[in-house]
């Protein structure tokens, strides 16, 4: 197991409790120190890889590389996001689309990528050797200009990210597509975690509080000694990262912390499962005043429902988001629509909307249902003047907005409404957060399924189970599934390009937003197109490798290729987890 820093402490096998003198340097100045040393140590071993001549010392020496990067996980992706993801990259193109005029087509490089390679047959050592050479550039020049500078929350926030890191994306396999090294790359993670704790242990007025985290880390490292196929993430999850969200909370009072703002996560989450753990605002252009977000709401749900705001009178926004199917409308396509009725619950929670990422936020997206000629039909002047004309609708936006009735405050106060729709109050909320103990053995194990050997989670990452992920939830991804046209065989692809029709870059065809899963009970049929009519259905499509499973040529597909092996008594468990995320 890696150590970051070796300079001052020994590894976890000494249980001693260890403290930093008045003499020793600040924590910041050995942290950044070490962290340095550690990006060395990780190039030298990138170094050793890039001049191998056989696939043992290749292996040998990404190994060694890896963990070096995995003790250093906490840091870089703290301090230097951009570098972070692109180094930690899966093995496909990275598209960034700012806008028409802006379009970035990125190879990726980094340590999935130099994983994937080395295990391809025939053994391909130009090929790595290439990869190797450029993420060992992008270390150099990380460690050649790495000024950390870090406050007492920003350390609250760095191991929060981390420990949320762990149980979302490190166990599942993410980021270790082909070693499934994941539980052991964890124990180095925590074992990073502590020695920044050690470090800072002279903010600690509570000495026994950093002894309850070296007891929980220490368990926490325990359960990892496991097998990935098998490892029990439900319990993991319960018993262990939710008792270190606990621990932060309070550090964060024993260090007398005070935040300046809040990022995705509210600053004193205690579990990932629940209403009270995201900062709603960060997903949205504007900070709501916490007063008025209760009348906001009710006058958006007014709204949503009201038929006036289309041109004929006769359509709302709960015509095609119906409440009793988890706001979508049960058809396969809504006529004169191109594609299925998205769930609109938890839509709040990612950063791209509708199917093709069209839109950047929900204000946004009502602007095309309202000038939609197959939707509302209608413009944003006339939609203010309907509401204007209804006196109670004028009313209460004078109570609410300081402008009266604008087409914005309309769009603002239904999505207001919208940003409602994270309930958390699930079956399986309630049995992770302890308030209930119902779920059977069959959902568990789907759970550990999905977020396992099923890899279900390396795109919809839980806790909302969309494709925003964690622990920044700055992006939203779109994946290439291959999804047919009709079931029929043999099978054709889907005439619809999804993320290309935007920018009409084309290595975008077919590309879908990644949305929740999340009430999946009630929001058959499934895909873009609906073509799937059940749940039993979908997972076959997944289970036998997507379109190309299907015999479709598909160059840029995302979704693995190969068969997931999965059992029918493993289908049904997944299938039983998922109808268990089902909102009371």
């Amino acid at each position: 197991m890696v150590c970051l820093f070796t300079l001052n402490f020994g590894c976890k096998n000494d249980e001693s409790y260890v403290t930093i003198n008045t003499e020793s340097p600040q924590p910041l100045v050995v942290l950044e120190d070490n962290y340095k040393t550690t990006l060395k140590s990780c190039i030298i071993a990138l170094e050793a890889l890039e001049n191998a001549t056989n696939f043992e010392t290749a292996l040998a020496n990404y190994k060694k590389a890896r963990n070096h990067f995995k003790s250093i996980e906490p840091i870089i992706a703290f301090v230097d996001k951009n570098n972070y993801t692109a180094l930690n990259a899966p093995n496909i193109l990275k598209i960034e689309e700012e806008d028409a005029t802006d379009i970035k087509i990125k190879n990726p490089f980094g340590f999935q990528v130099i994983e994937e390679i080395l295990h391809e047959e025939p053994l391909d050592l130009i090929s790595i050797s290439k990869i190797t050479k450029k993420t060992k550039n992008r270390l150099k020049l990380i460690e050649q200009n790495t000024y950390i500078k870090l406050k007492n929350y920003h350390i609250i926030w760095l191991i929060r990210d981390q420990v949320v890191r762990i149980a979302l994306t490190g166990i599942t396999g993410f980021d270790s597509p082909i070693l499934e090294n994941s539980l052991n790359e964890a124990q180095i993670s925590y074992a990073t975690i502590e020695d920044i704790l050690n470090l800072y242990s002279t903010n600690f007025s509570n000495k026994e509080l950093l002894n309850q985290w070296k007891s929980e880390i220490k368990a926490s490292t325990k359960m990892l000694n496991g097998d990935f196929n098998t490892f029990d993430r439900y319990n993991f999850i319960k018993n262990h990262t939710h008792s270190q969200l606990k621990l932060l909370n309070k550090t964060i009072k024993d260090w007398d912390i005070e935040f300046p703002f809040e990022l995705a996560f509210n600053n004193n989450i205690s579990s990932l499962f629940s209403n009270k753990t995201f900062n709603i605002d960060f997903f949205a252009d504007y900070v709501e005043v916490d007063s008025l977000k209760t009348k906001k709401q009710k006058l958006g749900k007014a709204l949503f429902n009201d038929t006036k705001l289309s041109n004929n009178n006769r359509m709302s926004c709960a015509t095609c988001h119906k409440q009793e199917l988890a706001f979508t409308d049960g058809l396969k396509t809504f006529p004169k629509q191109k594609r299925n009725t998205p769930t609109l619950s938890y839509s709040a929670l990612q950063q791209s909307f509708f199917y093709d990422g069209r839109t950047g936020n929900l204000e946004g997206q009502i602007v095309d249902v309202v000038n939609n000629v197959n939707e509302f039909h209608s413009n944003l002047t006339n939609l203010s003047k309907v509401v204007e004309l209804d006196t109670i609708y004028h009313n209460s936006f004078k109570k609410l907005y300081p402008q009266g009735v604008t087409d914005a405050n309309i769009r603002n106060a239904i999505a207001v409404y919208v940003r409602s729709l994270n309930k958390f109050n699930s079956k399986f909320d309630n049995n992770i957060n302890n308030l209930e103990n119902t779920l059977t053995a069959s959902e568990i194990n789907g759970f550990n399924l999905f977020m396992g050997k099923a890899k279900c989670s390396t795109c919809h990452f839980a806790p909302v189970f969309n494709g925003t992920v964690p622990p920044n939830f700055t992006e939203t991804e779109f994946e290439l599934l291959g999804v047919p046209k009709s079931t029929d065989l043999p099978a054709v692809a889907d005439t619809d390009l999804g993320r290309y029709d935007v920018f009409k870059t084309p290595e975008r065809k077919h590309f879908f937003k990644t949305p929740t899963i999340r009430n999946i009970s009630k929001t058959a049929p499934y895909m873009h197109n609906g073509i799937y009519l059940d749940l039993e259905s979908l997972m076959n499509f997944y289970n036998n490798g997507g379109g190309t499973g299907l015999g479709l040529e598909l160059k840029h597909q995302t979704l693995p290729t190969d068969s997931l092996n999965l059992k029918s008594n493993e289908i049904k468990d997944i299938i039983a987890f998922m109808q268990s995320l089902e909102d009371k």
